[in-house]
């Protein structure tokens, strides 16, 4: 089913070049869109169009199957979560008074805003603590997960995400990441998040949409985007730097051969990799130690099976 679904759409600023040229596009129900592209190629634009803060020359976008035009705008972007790199927060207001902001003004009861408040902060990997403090006392990080937090508290069935994790630091930044996607397949929200960073492009998305001078180039699985670009500025956009990404983000898991598949079994007592590892954790182990094959573990220490290189030729072949 299409969320969203974009038609023809176009937007120029002061009647000059376009910065979203005749684009045509759907968005499924629960998809994790990542935007990304050079700068100034209409990713921001696109996101901001979805909820009514930029409006649209031509064509049409339709949310729920409901076209922009029907919608009243305040009432959408209730609807909509959004998060944004400079969060946004009430600095005279408490994290519990931030998070519950939407449903105040959608009426709700002050004790259902208050329970909603302690549901969403857990869910975010904060303390219920962290309810009566304000918005200065917390770190970066900390506002970007009540940022998300308050994006949630409506139950939106959409989430608007513009390189919301920009402006914290690497160790951060991955932590959050990680917290994204943990939720993602949590809830099943359907997720439209812009980024510059190609390697989060990679992780988060279910899908990738690469975007040039306001037009889609390509869009498709990480796989389809890495091996097979269907143009060159594709190709040199992504480069090499992806594949080092995509190795480092593919768990063991997606890609090693149990041993009820296996024709001849390795020996149990080989250099092990844990399940829950990367594919580039696994390849520097193999170098290090000269080995064509290792014995993959679970939870439990088990051996469960094998994981060699050709393992990840066959995930990438399409």
């Amino acid at each position: 089913m299409s969320l969203l679904t974009f038609t023809d759409v176009s937007k120029s600023y002061d009647n000059q070049v376009r910065v979203i040229d005749r684009l045509s596009f759907s968005i499924e129900k629960g998809e994790f869109i990542t935007l990304i592209g050079p700068s100034g190629c209409g990713k921001t634009t696109l996101l901001k169009m979805i909820n009514g803060l930029i409006p649209f020359d031509e064509g049409e976008i339709s949310v729920k199957d409901r076209s922009l035009a029907d919608w009243d705008l305040i009432k959408l972007r209730r609807e909509i979560g959004y998060v944004i790199q400079q969060i946004g927060l009430f600095p005279h207001m408490t994290i519990e008074k931030n998070i519950g902001y939407v449903l105040s003004l959608l009426g709700r009861d002050p004790e259902d805003q208050r329970e909603k408040a302690k549901e969403l902060i857990k869910l975010v990997g904060l303390d219920a603590g962290y309810l009566s403090r304000y918005p200065r006392e917390l770190s970066g990080g900390q506002k970007q997960r009540v940022g998300v937090a308050r994006a949630l508290a409506a139950d939106p069935d959409i989430i608007l995400m513009d390189e919301p994790f920009g402006a914290v630091d690497d160790i951060t930044r991955k932590v959050l990441q990680d917290e994204m996607k943990a939720l993602h397949q949590k809830l099943k929200k359907t997720i439209v998040f812009v980024t510059h960073d190609i390697e989060e492009a990679i992780k988060l998305g279910t899908r990738i949409v690469l975007m040039d001078q306001g037009k889609i180039v390509q869009a498709g699985t990480k796989e389809e985007m890495l091996f097979s670009p269907a143009t060159e500025f594709t190709k040199r956009f992504l480069g090499s730097k992806s594949f080092n990404a995509y190795l480092g983000q593919l768990a063991i898991e997606e890609v090693y051969r149990p041993y009820d598949q296996l024709i001849n079994k390795v020996s149990l007592d080989k250099e092990r990799i844990f399940i829950k590892d990367t594919a580039m954790e696994g390849i520097r182990k193999m170098i290090k130690e000269n080995l064509q094959s290792l014995v993959v573990i679970n939870e439990e220490d088990q051996a469960v099976g094998e994981f060699q290189l050709q393992d990840i030729q066959q995930k990438i072949q399409l």
